[in-house]
């Protein structure tokens, strides 16, 4: 029996020497799986997503995709057109003298006047092949291309400002809410302070150390600061909700990379571009006056003669001969009678005059006011980037004198705490020096974070995010 067991002993172990390494394997990888999904989600990975996925953007895609097409389009006007016919039919043969106006209700009929008027119908065939060109248009289709392009140009500046604008909505909705965590944090910081104050005035004012009153009042000041900090609660899912909007169909981030509240601040530049010519809104809509000066341009195209070389070959049967004999059998099913014909077609709208000029004097008049529009939205541009500088200004200012301000509430409420203990100040002091604290800490977070916001809306006003995007480290 000893040896029996000594025996199990040893299967035993092997077999748990050679499990123990797959479990060991198994709960490293689990354990960096776990560390893998819990990365923070940067705000620059923000901004990349909604520049790719986000459905505003997949429109301007398409439409882009749409215009380009519409170049093709217009391109095939170059090519000749060949058009093929085939026909088989059986009919009466009853033909006479005189002119029709032209229409496209009664059949043609073509051969001689035979003096026949009966219902006696015959076969008849026709095939044939027309091919039909212009040579020249007076640049009518080049006109029409150029149009096509300049709509295409307009797509892409559309595209370059639907990214921008959605990007910078992005990077904001997600520093919204990284303040929104900083109040919160704060909120609940006050309440554990007040909860720990309660405690011990519980106790001194059981022992009849201190008042009852002492303690009402930190119970009172413990329901302010928990009611605040349910309010940042509920600004947190608030702006998380609208992040949220922003990254659906993509996983949802655990936790956002907060590491702009500690990083360095941009610094405002002493002599900032100004420059608006690149920007993607005046871009569009330059590119708006360009499609409108083409579309003009093709309009005043459109009143020229129309030169159309024109080839043609054909074969026709008929059923019946010229004194009107019918033929037997299937006769004219067969199209044996060819013929060819080539030239050029001339045509010219001569009272087309009216409707082109009223056609030009609309494009003109949309031609002027999309000029005026370019022009308001170079001001609107300029305007936009000097409010974002003053209001970058302003941040980096406020974002200086904070940690001040921190230093100095903590500073007073030490000391308010102090003499609180000591019985040389009321309860009141250490009130009022905890909620400056707790305010002083939310400027604090929140004007480094309001700085890096100043700094997204200049660059989304210069119409460029990478300069925010390299500075968050995307």
């Amino acid at each position: 029996m000893s040896k029996v067991r000594r025996r199990i002993a040893f299967v035993f172990t092997l077999l748990l020497g050679s499990a123990v390494p797959g479990l060991i394997q198994a709960q490293s990888v689990e354990t960096s799986n776990a560390a893998a999904a819990v990365v923070p989600l940067t705000v620059g990975e923000v901004a990349r997503r909604v520049a790719d996925t986000y459905p505003q953007v997949r429109v301007s895609r398409e439409e882009l995709e749409a215009s380009a097409a519409r170049i093709r389009l217009a391109r095939t006007a170059y090519l000749p057109k060949i058009d093929g016919i085939a026909q088989f039919n059986r009919g009466t043969r009853n033909n006479v003298f005189g002119p029709l106006l032209p229409q496209g209700t009664l059949p043609s009929i073509s051969g001689p006047v035979i003096g026949s008027n009966n219902g006696g119908s015959v076969w008849g065939s026709a095939v044939g092949i027309l091919v039909n060109w212009q040579p020249f248009d007076f640049g009518y289709r080049r006109a029409g291309v150029m149009a096509a392009k300049a709509d295409k140009s307009h797509s892409d500046a559309l595209l370059l400002e639907t990214q921008l604008e959605v990007g910078a909505a992005a990077a904001d909705a997600f520093l919204t809410v990284l303040a929104a965590k900083q109040t919160e944090k704060s909120a609940a910081a006050a309440v554990n302070s007040w909860d720990a104050l309660r405690k011990s005035t519980h106790a001194q004012a059981a022992a009849e150390l201190r008042p009852g009153a002492d303690e009402s009042r930190v119970e009172a000041e413990r329901a302010m600061a928990y009611t605040q900090l349910v309010y940042a609660r509920q600004a947190v899912a608030t702006s998380q909700a609208t992040l949220g909007k922003f990254l659906v169909g993509t996983p949802a981030p655990t936790t956002l990379d907060d590491g702009l509240i500690a990083s360095s601040l941009p610094v405002v530049p002493e002599t900032p571009a100004l420059s608006v010519s690149q920007h993607p809104a005046l871009l569009a809509q330059n590119a708006l006056v360009a499609k409108s000066q083409a579309q003009l341009h093709a309009v005043e195209r459109s009143w020229v003669p129309q030169f159309n070389l024109e080839a043609a070959g054909y074969a026709r049967g008929s059923g019946a001969d010229t004194n009107g004999v019918r033929l037997s059998g299937a006769g004219g099913l067969a199209p044996n009678v060819p013929n060819y014909v080539a030239g050029i077609n001339i045509a010219f709208p001569f009272m087309d005059f009216a409707s082109t000029h009223a056609r030009e004097a609309e494009q003109s008049a949309v031609l002027n006011a999309n000029q005026a529009r370019a022009d308001l939205t170079q001001r609107q541009i300029t305007e936009e980037i000097t409010k974002a500088l003053a209001a970058w200004k302003a941040a980096q200012e406020v974002a200086g004198a904070t940690p001040i301000e921190v230093r100095s509430a903590h500073t007073a409420f030490d000391q308010a705490n102090a003499r609180y203990k000591a019985g040389l100040a009321a309860i009141d002091d250490v009130a009022q020096t905890q909620r400056l604290v707790v305010q002083a800490e939310i400027d604090d977070a929140i004007a480094r974070l309001n700085v890096w916001r100043a700094f997204l809306q200049y660059n989304a006003a210069c119409g460029d995010l990478q300069p925010f995007l390299q500075a968050v480290g995307r």
